[in-house]
C-alpha cells in the first residue's frame, strides 16, 4: 500500500496544478493516508468485566447475555485461532439489538462504529466507485473503518435484511466478502485497488426476520434471537 501511494505522489508530482486528474490524485493520497493500515485498539476480553457491563446496560435478556458470554469466552482462549463467526441479533424493532452491539464494544473497549444497509440497493455502496468516474466515492464499509481510526472495531450492520437486488448488482454479494473470515482478510474496495485486511474487525449483524438473508451469509453468523 505505501508502495502504491509513493508512485501516486511521484505521479502527483509531475503533473500539472491545473489538470483535473491531479485533485483526484491529491484526494486519493489524502484518503490513503486517513485509512487506519496498523492502528489497533489494545482490546482484551475480560469476561467479568463484560458480564458487569452486559446486566448494567441490559434488564432480563438472559438466554441472550449468556450466549453472548459464551461466544466472548472461547474467543478469549483461541482469539488467534479463531476465525470469529459473525454474531447475528434477530429480533422485532425495539428490542435492544443495537443497544446490545454497543455494550459489546464498550465490554470489549473497542472502539464502536455503525451502518445502516436498510434501502441500499447499489452495490457500489459496500464495493466503492472505480477511481476513472468523476466523483468516486470509497464504499461505506471502508468509511465506516475509517470513522473508527482504528483496524478492530465493534462493527454493526444494522437491517442487513432490508437491502434490495436491482440492475445496479447486488450488494449481499459484495457483503459476503467483507464478511466472510475465509475472504476478508483481503477484502478489495474499488476506489482504494489495494487490499484491505478485515479479519480483526468484530462483526455484528441485525434483521428483523431471517426469511430474506442470503443462505451463504446465513451458515456464516452465529444467530441470537431477542425476544
Amino acid at each position: 500500500a505505501r508502495e502504491h501511494v509513493e508512485k501516486e505522489l511521484r505521479r502527483l508530482a509531475r503533473s500539472s496544478v491545473h489538470a483535473p486528474e491531479s485533485s483526484v490524485s491529491q484526494n486519493y493520497i489524502e484518503y490513503m493516508l486517513e485509512l487506519p493500515w496498523a492502528i489497533c485498539d489494545p482490546s482484551e476480553i475480560n469476561i467479568k468485566k463484560a458480564r458487569k457491563v452486559l446486566e448494567a446496560d441490559h434488564y432480563g435478556l438472559e438466554e441472550v447475555k449468556k450466549r453472548l458470554i459464551e461466544y466472548l469466552a472461547v474467543r478469549s482462549v483461541a482469539s488467534e485461532k479463531l476465525k470469529s463467526p459473525i454474531i447475528c441479533l434477530v429480533g422485532p424493532p425495539g428490542v435492544g439489538k443495537t443497544s446490545i452491539a454497543r455494550s459489546i464494544a464498550r465490554a470489549l473497549n473497542r472502539r464502536f462504529t455503525r451502518l445502516s444497509l436498510g434501502g441500499i440497493h447499489d452495490e457500489a455502496e459496500i464495493r466503492g466507485h472505480r477511481r476513472t468516474y468523476v466523483g468516486a466515492l470509497p464504499g461505506r464499509i471502508l468509511e465506516g473503518i475509517k470513522s473508527a481510526e482504528s483496524k478492530n472495531p465493534v462493527f454493526l450492520l444494522d437491517e442487513i435484511d432490508k437491502m434490495s437486488n436491482d440492475f445496479r448488482g447486488e450488494p449481499s454479494a459484495a457483503l459476503l466478502e467483507v464478511l466472510d473470515p475465509e475472504q476478508n482478510n483481503t477484502f478489495s474496495d474499488h476506489y482504494v485497488e489495494l487490499p484491505f485486511d478485515l479479519s480483526k474487525v468484530l462483526w455484528i449483524v441485525t434483521v428483523n426476520s431471517l426469511g430474506n438473508i442470503p443462505r451463504p451469509l446465513r451458515d456464516r453468523m452465529e444467530i441470537i434471537m431477542l425476544p
